[in-house]
């Protein structure tokens, strides 16, 4: 019965901003694996990162909804906005699986969530309860989680692009147009963002 529900794939992330490597890990699982869609579920405070360098939560929405817009494989969230911050994947797990049962939702995300992955609220529960689909990124190994039942390993293509980079490199007037969606680039031109 399981395997006949519809499986999206979670994508949370701070999306600050979104960016083509999102895009083309988004893409990847739903091409390349049984995943039906991507919902980009959009972070508004991580608790695991610094709130300082945040741009405000529904102005990193809207530019991930004007990144996906013309893709019905990749779907934007904003689940989170209306739980307590700030948000923990297990709540979050909880609440769209009640709101969806007749999906099947699986996380996704590369390699480099599995050093801190011990941090996450309650782990061991997400671990028991959930599949993950983690796709390799350059300088960050599975280690004690290479052969965990409920994770699934995945050689997408190897991007080193990063928000960080990107909002350094805006901020230092560099034109990095082809690193982001053309919709995303020119919106944060327009309103001066990371400036």
């Amino acid at each position: 019965m399981n395997e006949m529900r519809k499986k999206i794939g979670l994508f949370f992330g701070s999306f600050n901003p979104v960016h083509i490597g999102h895009m083309i890990i988004g893409q990847y699982f739903t091409q390349f694996t049984d995943i039906s869609e991507v919902w980009f579920v959009v972070s508004p405070q991580n608790p695991l990162k610094e709130k300082k360098s945040l741009l405000d939560s529904h102005l990193r929405l809207y530019m991930v909804n004007l990144a996906l817009e013309d893709d019905p494989l990749l779907r934007t969230t904003n689940i989170e906005f209306s739980m307590p911050q700030p948000s923990y994947t297990i709540d979050t797990l909880a609440y769209i699986s009640e709101k969806y049962p007749e999906k099947q939702f699986v996380l996704t995300g590369g390699t480099d969530i599995l050093p801190t992955f011990h941090k996450w609220k309650n782990y061991q529960e997400i671990l028991g309860q959930y599949k993950f689909y983690i796709y390799n990124r350059p300088g960050y190994e599975p280690g004690e989680y290479s052969s965990h039942p409920s994770i699934r390993f995945f050689n997408a293509p190897l991007m080193e692009i990063s928000a960080s980079f990107i909002r350094k490199a805006i901020h230092e007037g560099k034109d990095v147009s082809y690193m982001l969606p053309p919709k995303v680039w020119l919106h944060i031109v327009d309103m001066g963002f990371y400036l």
